[in-house]
């Protein structure tokens, strides 16, 4: 306690200006904390949020196709905690290498009360406030198991867990979609969170290799494949997004054939993916720049082939210094999505104004659009905390643990 008591005079107050700027800061944060706290607690109804939490799942996706939906948060949980926990079975030489590291512990408890918490708080019926709690044990009891078992499979589990997401989304495509003896879904059905993350998922994974592939045509020595690359990247990033979503609706319906033109969901994604490669090709340009020209010589000079020496040198080096300026066009990707309701997707925002046109909820405006920026917020957090994460394991000044 005393310690405690050292370290928050230390840090708030070492000078007599310093205290009065803390205790100011201090008040105007108490202050704006119990006005939320009264707001959200005595004058918000939040009827709103519990009479549309499906629409805003998963909008008008079909009620008795909804159980492929719940399927597949199970898996995605079970992978999740499977993760988790083997990767922290594999610590850096900076970590301690317990089975529940600290922060570890601290997620734990936050996942548990908040997964607990928001079922009740919603006012679900009580059969989808135990499919919630069974979410978090899940979560939980295979973070325990991954973490006291995962040491055992060596660096086979590493492996293992990075090719269960690929395939877990190939998987979760059909089963939303439909196929494979499935009931067929149509996209337009689709809306919602479920929507949001759909378009923000397929444009991040696809636009990785195209921007990687447009960094090193805008480097290359071929005069048509540098200046193709550049013009691309170049009227890309000069074009609002907005204006890209509508000419991707309109456009692509007269150039294609009847019955060849994608799906107006599919062709914003599409949208959003080249767009987003534009912007990181710019980044991995950045990373190709920071690394030194000696490494290419170096690797060259010890016989690997062109390709080799970018795949095994120059690439890995060069993720490393893009990898915040990358994550953080994923997010930016993320937030961008809120555009789709313009062209008449019924994404998360798109659902929200539906939601607030209904008679029934007119100025329940703060309470939907809190909701809103509570989603974004953590789907962005977890982003951010996984580019950290990883770029704690590639920092070159760490190495597995012996121990």
């Amino acid at each position: 306690m005393a310690a405690l008591l050292r370290r928050i005079r230390r840090e708030l107050f070492p000078t007599r200006g310093d205290a009065v700027l803390s205790v100011a800061l201090l008040g105007l944060i108490t202050l704006a904390g119990f006005g939320f706290l009264h707001w959200a607690l005595f004058q918000a109804r939040w009827l709103v949020i519990q009479a549309n939490a499906t629409l805003f799942a998963v909008g008008r996706y079909p009620i008795e196709q909804q159980w492929r939906l719940w399927l597949l948060l199970w898996l995605l949980v079970a992978a999740t905690g499977l993760s988790w926990g083997v990767l922290r079975s594999h610590p850096r030489r900076d970590r301690t290498g317990a089975l529940w590291p600290r922060n570890d512990r601290l997620a734990a408890v936050l996942l548990g009360v908040v997964g607990l918490w928001v079922p009740w708080a919603l006012g679900l019926d009580l059969s989808l406030q135990s499919r919630w709690w069974g979410l978090v044990i899940l979560l939980l009891l295979v973070r325990w198991l991954a973490g006291r078992f995962g040491r055992r499979f060596g660096s086979l589990g590493p492996r293992l867990v990075a090719l269960t997401w690929p395939v877990l989304y190939l998987l979760g495509m059909v089963l939303i979609s439909g196929g494979l003896g499935l009931v067929s879904v149509s996209p337009s059905e689709w809306g919602g969170l479920l929507l949001t993350l759909l378009e923000a998922s397929f444009a991040i994974l696809l636009c990785f290799p195209l921007g990687v592939l447009l960094a090193l045509g805008r480097r290359s020595e071929l005069p048509l494949l540098r200046w193709g690359s550049v013009l691309y990247i170049e009227f890309i990033r000069g074009a609002p997004l907005i204006t890209l979503l509508f000419l991707g609706q309109n456009i692509l319906g007269f150039l294609l054939p009847g019955g060849l033109a994608p799906e107006r969901v599919w062709r914003a994604a599409w949208v959003l993916t080249f767009f987003a490669a534009a912007y990181l090709a710019e980044a991995v340009r950045a990373g190709l720049a920071a690394v030194p020209g000696g490494q290419f010589e170096a690797a060259r000079s010890l016989g690997l082939s062109y390709p080799q020496t970018l795949a095994k040198v120059v690439l890995p080096q060069a993720m490393r210094v893009a990898l915040p300026a990358m994550v953080g066009q994923f997010i930016s990707l993320l937030q961008d999505t809120t555009l789709l309701s313009l062209i008449g997707l019924m994404e998360l925002l798109g659902t929200a104004r539906t939601v607030m046109a209904n008679p029934a909820f007119l100025g329940k405006n703060a309470e939907v659009y809190l909701t809103l920026a509570v989603l974004f917020w953590c789907c962005c957090a977890a982003l951010g905390l996984g580019s950290r994460a990883l770029e704690r394991r590639l920092d070159p000044q760490t190495v597995p643990s012996s121990t």
